[in-house]
């Protein structure tokens, strides 16, 4: 076999090494569930718990992970923020232009004082954000985000989706994570969507 045609092959073989890229390279080959192009949870207006009012265009230039819940969650909250606070371990020097947002579903509970403690708790990097009952209904509708109260002897739990949403540094929505899928698995996502050429492809949905 002549030398070129070896190295054309080492260089095929070696493309296609890589699982997260594909041997395309064109196209993003990610762990988690690829959205890109969903017309769903474009944006979101709320408040931080100083009473600013935030939007996703906030966070231009951050891959951003959106999570929907609540406080007195006694175990898929907590799992999920745990986890999002790992993967900002996990991305190291990236771990700045990664932003997570925990968006309560228990605005009526979950006040600015006690949301802000809350986040902090996982990460310094967790902001909670919270609107009025009303409005968090049709937040989460145009998320495509399931929630409703669930009566208990004394009070009242939230039944809620368990989905954590991912956005491209461009405010693109790109990917559904799974609250059983692994910070490693996010990682390794959200180092691929940090890559510049990345945000380029947007899907067709």
């Amino acid at each position: 076999m002549d030398p070129f045609r070896r190295a054309f092959l080492r260089a095929g073989f070696a493309c296609c090494a890589l699982p997260l890229i594909g041997c395309g390279g064109d196209k993003p080959r990610f762990h988690n569930i690829d959205i890109s192009g969903a017309t769903y949870g474009r944006d979101f207006m709320l408040l931080d718990p100083d009473g600013n009012t935030r939007r996703l265009a906030d966070f231009r230039g951050k891959v951003v992970l959106v999570f929907f819940g609540f406080i007195l969650c006694p175990d898929v909250c907590p799992t999920a923020l745990q986890r999002a606070a790992a993967v900002r371990r996990l991305l190291g020097a990236d771990a700045e232009r990664f932003q997570i947002i925990f968006i309560t579903v228990d605005p009526e509970r979950d006040t600015p004082s006690i949301l802000r403690e809350y986040a902090a708790a996982f990460d310094a990097n967790v902001l909670g954000l919270y609107t009025t009952p009303e409005k968090t209904k049709e937040i989460a509708d145009a998320f495509r985000v399931y929630f409703r109260r669930v009566p208990t002897e004394n009070s009242y739990t939230v039944d809620h989706t368990a989905t954590s949403y991912i956005y491209d540094p461009e405010g693109h929505l790109r990917l559904a994570v799974a609250h059983q899928n692994s910070a490693e698995s996010i990682a390794a996502d959200v180092a691929l969507l940090l890559r510049p050429s990345q945000t380029v492809d947007k899907g067709t949905r």
